[in-house]
């Protein structure tokens, strides 16, 4: 798993990698286009790839755009442009990180579509990236063709989870104490959570998590009025089996369920090739 997250390094700055000998992922498509870096509104810092029909993905609570570099190739590979902005206080994004709400996150991501030309975007939110993407859904229905919702939590989820995503983020702890909490609350029994030990940020983290508090979860909860794609991990503890199909008995048939086998609530660097499956075949269906 670390060549793992040095091949997302390395994509980072050759906008392309090899598969990896003797990791256990499938091998990442070659790109077909190289990965741009450029500022939105001079301020929001966007790595985009590849050129057709936008897709937007916005990461986890305290994570970078990094977290998508290796799950971008699939989409470009099959004619889709994917822009992925840094949040505020990561890279060269700024912005105010204290008394804001989620939609001030949602205004961000609606700028970073305004910069692609308008067109409605396929917004893609992991985790803590899905309560920005729903809202994106709710604020700026104009610029959303649909939400994908990527391990997102029950609406009630077991005590204490979310202590361990801030365990993870806690940098001055020691690496052996933050794994734990990350291999518990994020990824499957027998995958090894060392990808993810990096690329934390304790400040960006708590201040998304002073966002979601400011804002009613019945302000973003909906993700609008657009078609979602909720996308579930089959061992995800944010998401109990018996939550699976409250989005769907919630809204009806504008959510579509899918869950991804051998996966926790990271599941993008678990199962990134099932993730682009998913998400992909899902999208073609709705034209």
């Amino acid at each position: 798993m670390k060549k793992r997250w040095l091949c997302a390094a390395l994509f980072a700055l050759l906008g392309g990698c090899a598969s990896v000998p003797g990791d256990t992922a499938q091998a990442v498509p070659n790109a077909t286009a190289a990965q741009t870096r450029t500022m939105v509104d001079g301020r929001i810092e966007v790595y985009a790839q590849g050129s057709g029909p936008l897709v937007v993905m916005l990461p986890s609570r305290g994570r970078g755009a990094e977290d998508f570099f290796e799950l971008a190739p699939y989409f470009v590979k099959a004619g889709y442009r994917v822009v992925m902005p840094q949040p505020r206080g990561i890279g060269k994004t700024t912005g105010a990180m204290k008394d804001i709400t989620l939609h001030d996150l949602a205004n961000d991501t609606a700028a970073v579509i305004r910069s692609e030309g308008g067109k409605p975007a396929l917004v893609v939110g992991h985790a803590f990236g899905n309560w920005v993407a729903r809202m994106t859904g709710v604020d700026h229905p104009e610029l959303v063709r649909g939400v994908v919702i990527v391990a997102a939590a029950a609406k009630k989820y077991p005590a204490g989870l979310s202590e361990h995503v801030d365990r993870s983020a806690e940098l001055s702890l020691p690496d052996a104490e933050r794994l734990k909490s990350i291999q518990y609350a994020f990824f499957a029994p027998g995958h090894d959570a060392k990808v993810w030990l990096h690329g934390w940020y304790p400040e960006v983290s708590e201040s998304q998590r002073m966002a979601g508090k400011a804002t009613k979860q019945s302000e973003w909860w909906s993700g609008g009025a657009k078609p979602l794609l909720d996308l579930q991990a089959e061992n995800d503890l944010f998401k109990p089996v018996e939550t699976r199909g409250e989005i769907r008995d919630e809204f009806g048939e504008r959510v579509t369920v899918k869950v991804i086998p051998n996966a926790g609530h990271a599941l993008v660097p678990e199962q990134p090739a099932a993730v682009a499956e998913a998400i992909i075949s899902w999208d073609r269906g709705l034209k």
